[in-house]
């Protein structure tokens, strides 16, 4: 484990450095300017961080308001090392994210054992963070694994659900969106069509146009689909859910399948209106022939602000060379993409 030592005086930082070199396992990296420690620590997440109070540059308070403002580092434990046992200090230490405190002269039994329990703390810490992360993975090849479910019921298009949740992570980019939204409009959107789980094969499968009889019952994918996902507290099922029921709609109202306009339709299912309907025109499917992409794209713009909503358009045409090099990426094995032609 790394230990960083900060201590401007280095007769302490080398004294800080013995006790902790001890210490089985650790591995003390050592600093006398706070600008070097904290640049240290943003390219590389240390398991317990030594602290002196009192530094010329800055000292061990202000360092550590900085050190937790770095992305990783908010519960890695902190030990500031002082002279001082005024109260109100400490207070101030305590509530800027200090965790412990060492008392100079430091002891170096006090320092060791201290520093085992911190260590068996920040130990613990990572391995939940692990196992919290090989959960979610399992939980997102679970829910791919869903979309693919749906996906085979429709044979004609293999990597759809893996082209529309790259568009509309794109969209998502370009509309500005924060990196946890966008990330989970990738995990969420293989599941827009899982509805059609409960779609009668002879409908999707039909090679020509559908009756209105038919039409009506293909509607209901949305609906099935927002019940398989919707009594689900995971976030990603959640906005699965959501993206299923409502990425039909339209902002003019004229969609299904309860005729939401404008922003009475979530934003989630407004991106993906417009990443599954470019999907849908540059695929062949039973009854039509894959469209040209430059096609589709003048077919989404001139559709802005009555099909689609115009900042998802707006961002999604902001960005269509990343979008025709995902088309190339991902193409249906049975199509030949005509991204050179377009």
């Amino acid at each position: 484990m790394n230990i960083v030592i900060l201590d401007d005086d280095r007769t302490s930082l080398l004294l800080l450095k013995t006790y902790v070199g001890t210490l089985h396992g650790c591995q003390p990296v050592t600093f006398t300017r706070p600008a070097e420690s904290l640049e240290w620590c943003t390219k590389h997440n240390p398991d317990l961080v030594i602290v002196d109070y009192l530094m010329p540059e800055m000292n061990g308070v202000e360092f550590t308001r900085q050190f937790r403002s770095t992305a990783g580092n908010s519960d890695i434990p902190v030990v500031m090392v002082t002279g001082s046992d005024e109260r109100e200090l400490r207070h101030r230490a305590l509530a800027t994210g200090i965790n412990d405190f060492l008392t100079k002269p430091v002891d170096h039994i006090e320092l060791t054992t201290r520093m085992r329990n911190m260590l068996a703390l920040r130990a613990s810490q990572k391995g939940l963070a692990e196992r919290a992360e090989l959960l979610a993975e399992r939980e997102r090849e679970t829910l791919l694994c869903l979309g693919r479910a749906a996906q085979r019921r429709d044979p004609e298009t293999h990597e759809h659900i893996v082209r529309v949740s790259h568009y509309s992570q794109l969209i998502g980019l370009g509309m500005g969106l924060a990196e946890p939204q966008t990330e989970l409009l990738l995990l969420a959107s293989p599941l827009h069509d899982v509805g059609k789980l409960g779609v009668p094969d002879r409908i999707l499968h039909k090679p020509g146009p559908l009756t209105p009889a038919e039409y009506e019952l293909m509607k209901q994918h949305t609906i099935i689909g927002a019940e398989i996902l919707g009594q689900s507290n995971s976030p990603i099922l959640q906005s699965g859910a959501e993206i299923a029921l409502t990425h039909h709609e339209r902002i003019d109202g004229s969609g299904y399948p309860n005729g939401l306009p404008g922003e009475n339709i979530p934003l989630f299912g407004r991106i993906v209106a417009v990443a599954d309907a470019f999907d849908a025109l540059t695929s062949a499917r039973p009854y039509k022939e894959a469209w040209k992409v430059d096609t589709a794209i003048a077919y989404i713009r001139e559709r802005s602000g009555s099909h689609f909503d115009p900042v998802c358009v707006e961002a999604f045409l902001g960005r269509v060379d990343e979008v025709k090099a995902i088309k190339a990426q991902h193409p249906d094995p049975t199509v030949h993409s005509d991204v050179s032609a377009a």
